[in-house]
């Protein structure tokens, strides 16, 4: 498929693609549009800004115009990945196509996704979970879907989605066209298509886990304790729009209100904020009234913006394949961009995972295996030095146990001393230096009298014996009421 209007699609849906100047289909596009125009279900990989959205966007509009009865189902991870799709839908819907749309995604008004239902919307694109709520509301009927998009189905699988796709799919029709794509293919993927895709046609353009060509790959060696000085001394090294990659929501936000602080055009998206403030953050970095993007790894997928010719991995991601997808923010559509990534000592063991993974036949830089962490040891630390202590340890050993014998002696001899103390001194005088003691001869104590004790009191009367005490007694309370006395 060399051009777009060699393609067998309606004339309306023709003149939307030439009026937005689609004219050259990209390698993906040129596989997927004929054979899912066939009525053939899909099971497609490519690398991420390859042209994924259109591919499966102009089959599904063109069946649609030609069935007025069908209805058509898009999933997609994240929120903004489904807002990219919607755009991208609309966009080559012209006024002549007249097909009604309908978003479906968390942090939105409920009552606004209603009202875009009751209106018919025959186009839904939205993410796993609100979709399920419309389901269990019965405001969502899937029964005349006849076109079904799961759009970057692994990182769905990833985001533990997998329960509400099952649950979807069990809403959808079974005779209906499905079209399964995905950046990378793991086991699971696999067993979905086994289950739910009738003999789908494979589909794959280059390697998914090789970044495009067109990003040139660096890497900065730096301490946990310089990473941010370092990364400000590429903001003013580099131009343009620049996307910084962090590992935690808390240090994205940090950092935009330090860098927010310093004079820096910044703001950060991750998944704590609403939808309206990310959709407001993405539209002012995609404008260019800001320079700088601080994101977590939601972004990493389905970002689609042409601005971005910088990416910075500040840290690390915490899979490998999300490092292919980080950079390929970048060099979107056929043009050019660069990816920096910061490398601490801890960084070791994933980097080699990042480089292993692009490159299968990488060997570690750093060592992998224990039996190359014990030659190095062997080198810093020679034989010699274990055998000199072996020998010591043989050598000593006799002193040991002459010192210990005579530990025991001397616990012995001191036994015995405690025991003679306790026979000759069981009373103990004590120690005083009060003065006026010394002559006093010592009181008798009752253990040696043998008599009862008798405590005299100074102006005090003795305790009585409880034998003396009366059984009965009269107490006088006084009564406020009456006043007078009453005994009881």
């Amino acid at each position: 498929m060399e051009n777009f209007r060699s393609i067998k699609i309606e004339e309306s849906l023709k003149h939307s693609l030439s009026k937005m100047n689609f004219i050259k289909p990209t390698p993906i596009q040129g596989m997927a549009i004929p054979v899912a125009l066939e009525g053939k279900d899909i099971l497609g990989t490519a690398q991420t800004g390859t042209g994924k959205t259109l591919a499966f966007s102009i089959p599904l509009i063109n069946k649609l115009i030609l069935d007025k009865d069908a209805f058509a189902l898009v999933m997609c991870p994240t929120r903004e990945l489904a807002s990219q799709v919607m755009e991208a839908i609309k966009s080559i819907i012209s006024d002549k196509i007249n097909i009604k749309t309908a978003l479906l995604i968390g942090g939105e008004s409920m009552q606004k996704q209603l009202r875009q239902l009751g209106n018919r919307s025959r186009i839904i694109v939205g993410t796993p979970g609100r979709i399920n709520d419309h389901l269990k509301r019965r405001s969502l009927d899937l029964s005349a879907t006849k076109y079904l998009v799961l759009d970057e189905t692994d990182r769905m699988l990833d985001m533990g989605f997998s329960p509400q796709i099952e649950m979807v799919l069990k809403f959808v029709p079974k005779n209906h066209q499905t079209l399964l794509f995905s950046a990378t293919l793991p086991q699971n993927i696999l067993r979905i298509s086994e289950r739910y895709l009738n003999r789908p046609e494979r589909i794959s353009t280059g390697s998914t886990s090789i970044p495009v060509a067109k990003i040139k790959q660096e890497t900065l060696q730096v301490f946990k304790e310089n990473k941010y000085d370092q990364l400000i001394d590429q903001f003013l090294l580099r131009k343009g729009s620049i996307l910084v990659f962090v590992k935690t929501k808390r240090n994205a936000d940090k950092m935009v209100k330090r860098l927010k602080e310093e004079g820096h055009s910044a703001d950060t998206i991750h998944g704590d904020l609403r939808q309206s403030k990310r959709d407001r953050v993405i539209n002012s970095f995609r404008k260019g009234l800001k320079r700088i993007l601080i994101a977590t790894d939601v972004a990493a997928r389905g970002l689609d913006i042409p601005l971005i010719q910088h990416v910075i991995n500040y840290d690390l991601p915490q899979v490998p394949e999300d490092y292919v997808h980080r950079i390929g923010r970048t060099a979107r559509a056929g043009s050019e961009g660069s990816a920096l990534t910061f490398l601490t000592p801890d960084d070791k063991l994933m980097w080699n995972s990042i480089n292993k993974l692009i490159d299968p036949s990488f060997k570690s830089i750093y060592g992998g295996s224990r039996k190359n962490l014990k030659i190095k040891r062997g080198k810093k630390r020679p034989n010699n030095k274990k055998r000199k202590f072996r020998e010591d340890k043989k050598l000593n050993f006799k002193d040991k146990k002459k010192a210990f014998g005579k530990r025991k002696r001397d616990r012995g001899k001191k036994n015995e001393e405690k025991k003679y103390f306790k026979k000759k001194h069981t009373k103990s005088e004590g120690f005083t230096n009060n003065p006026k003691y010394f002559g006093k001869k010592p009181l008798e104590t009752s253990s040696s009298s043998g008599e009862r004790e008798s405590y005299s009191f100074k102006g005090k009367r003795k305790f009585k014996n409880r034998s003396n005490r009366p059984r009965q007694f009269v107490y006088k309370k006084h009564d406020k009421k009456r006043k007078n006395f009453r005994t009881f």
